[in-house]
């Protein structure tokens, strides 16, 4: 078969298009009807027209998506050092962005000091899946944490839940950086449970897995919440130094080697 033949013909990429904006009478009926009235010479026109409405739309798409993002707006690839990062790494980062994963619920765990460029390289994962039309919402842990407190305190829990499913992607950003007290590792716990093989969800922390207690406070939920994430996940190790400290080297005024501790 030729590759000519394989082509969708102009009739078929308008009845396509016309489906994609929820037109289905008209999907069903508007080539027939011009080629009834031998009106065939207007349709690549007519296809144009609706090519522009589909361009346009899907414009406004990412622009409604970008906004309700929360995304930092210059965290981007482009604006990503990756000459830092092992190439390894930085393949991985590109393949996250076709967004096949989303397929699958699958998680993204991203771990290292802090100033490597692990909130940054979610972020450039968030926005290039913007561009392919998923949602995506940024946030710190625990301003999102007490958001759902302030629900819970409402009892609009449940709602507040179902508000965030409509987000393909949570980028929860540094989880584990303020001790949690009890009622917000239990929220928390009740967040990544609800979210479990639905929806995906990005984490960057400095906290490795054996250290998660300080997170959940209890043995049971942290091997739980761990079990969870896990299942289907890709694992990011970003470790490099830190460029912020890097950046004061360069300027005198660092010390001469990372003063965190891995595990805080």
């Amino acid at each position: 078969m030729s590759r000519a033949a394989t082509l969708p013909t102009v009739g078929d990429q308008i009845t396509t298009l016309l489906t994609g904006f929820a037109l289905t009478t008209a999907a069903r009926e508007l080539v027939s009807r011009f080629v009834s009235a031998e009106q065939q010479l207007a349709l690549p026109v007519l296809l144009d027209v609706l090519q522009l409405e589909a361009d346009e739309r899907h414009e406004r798409r990412i622009t409604r998506l970008r906004r309700t993002s929360k995304l930092p707006p210059g965290k981007t690839f482009a604006t990503l050092d990756e000459g830092r990062l092992p190439p390894p790494l930085v393949r991985r980062l590109h393949e996250l962005a076709d967004g096949d994963f989303l397929d699958d619920a699958t998680n993204v765990l991203a771990f290292g000091l802090p100033g490597v460029g692990k909130s940054h390289a979610m972020c450039a994962v968030g926005h290039a899946l913007i561009e392919r039309g998923h949602a995506v919402l940024f946030m710190p842990t625990y301003n999102l944490v007490q958001d759902l407190l302030a629900a819970k305190r409402d009892l609009e829990l449940p709602r507040a839940l179902r508000k965030l499913d409509q987000f393909a992607v949570l980028i929860l950003d540094d989880v584990g950086y303020v001790q949690q007290s009890p009622e917000e590792a239990e929220i928390l716990f009740t967040l990544l449970a609800e979210r479990y093989e639905r929806r995906s969800v990005f984490i960057t922390s400095n906290l490795i897995f054996a250290h998660w207690d300080r997170i959940f406070r209890d043995q049971m939920a942290t091997a739980a919440a761990i079990d969870r994430l896990v299942h289907h996940s890709v694992l990011l190790e970003f470790d490099v130094p830190s460029f912020r400290t890097e950046h004061a080297k360069r300027r005198g005024k660092g010390p001469t080697r990372p003063t965190v501790d891995p595990a805080t």
